[in-house]
């Protein structure tokens, strides 16, 4: 069984082509950028319209097998943002009606997880899943994975992507605000904002956007903002890791990427005699390949019928874990 995945929800069109036994035959992407502020949703939708057959073309090249070998189509029905989305499930829907092959709608927020699993080999884990609009603590759980704390307001990656462009970066900021934060070690004291495993990001936003009024410096505030919230999702983390009685702490989305997230996460974990998982950088963030592994555990629920729509708003604990004993 070979998959061939398509991812959309966001900044990223990405193609991943994936054997039912976890052999990764391919994974490429391309993403939308700025130069100054924010995604634009309809901008972004463009971009992968213009990229999308030329990644699909791409992956199956990379994999070096034919259109005629791969069983199954898969692609992220949400969450995420519609135009993003629409672009995706149309070219999955198209490739699986050419081919005559099944197509499956899968949750990007589980197939983070699912891909992490794979890659590092976790069992049980609590996944602190760190992306642009998503922040959430999710754990397994009778039937469903659980979302056991998450933001309150905006995504940690929305925060600073917000955060980046106030300072007159671009998209995506959270790497420009990781660069800064090397050059500094002064804390300037911000808000902490946790309230039991919910985090929240507006409040410190605002006190940032008077902070840069004041004339603080750029790269003071972005070492302390690193400090802060990360501080505030590790803590979260623990307290589900504690919750749940697990030993094992996996990292997803893109903000995870972060090297100073990382390397918190892992002074926790150490304490608490757990375990933390990385997969690599390509990995945590929004990818094809965990869109194809995804389709592949849920193949069952695969199907002929193209009218499969997006699901832009669609939680993580809505979905029935059906793959899993």
């Amino acid at each position: 069984m070979i998959c061939l995945g398509i991812e959309s929800t966001a900044h990223t069109f990405g193609v991943g082509i994936i054997t039912e036994k976890g052999k990764i035959l391919a994974n490429v992407k391309s993403a939308y950028t700025t130069k100054e502020g924010g995604i634009h949703p309809s901008l972004a939708r463009d971009h992968h319209e213009e990229v999308a057959e030329s990644i699909i073309q791409q992956a199956i090249q990379q994999a070096n097998i034919k259109e005629q070998d791969i069983n199954l189509i898969s692609f992220s029905q949400g969450p995420g943002l519609s135009p993003c989305l629409v672009v995706g499930k149309e070219h999955a829907r198209d490739l699986a009606k050419r081919l005559k092959l099944p197509l499956v709608g899968v949750n990007h927020c589980i197939a983070h997880l699912e891909i992490g699993k794979l890659l590092t080999k976790a069992k049980d884990p609590v996944l602190l899943y760190a992306s642009g609009a998503n922040t959430q603590i999710i754990a397994y759980d009778n039937k469903k994975y659980r979302v056991f704390g998450e933001t309150l307001d905006n995504g940690i990656g929305n925060f600073l992507d917000r955060v980046a462009r106030n300072m007159g970066f671009g998209f995506p900021g959270g790497p420009k605000i990781a660069a800064l934060a090397k050059k500094s070690k002064k804390y300037i004291e911000l808000p902490y904002i946790i309230k039991g495993m919910d985090v929240s990001f507006g409040g410190i936003q605002t006190n940032i956007q008077q902070k840069l009024k004041n004339g603080f410096k750029k790269e003071d505030l972005a070492f302390s903002i690193q400090e802060t919230v990360f501080a505030m999702l590790v803590e979260a983390s623990e307290r589900a890791m504690a919750h749940t009685a697990k030993r094992e702490l996996l990292l997803g989305g893109g903000v995870a990427c972060n090297e100073r997230l990382q390397e918190m996460c892992d002074i926790m974990c150490k304490e608490r005699k757990a375990k933390s998982y990385v997969p690599e950088n390509q990995f945590l963030t929004d990818n094809g390949l965990m869109i194809a592994w995804q389709g592949i555990l849920q193949q069952k629920q695969a199907t002929k019928t193209y009218k499969q729509d997006i699901r832009p708003r669609e939680r993580t604990d809505d979905i029935e874990v059906s793959w899993k004993s």
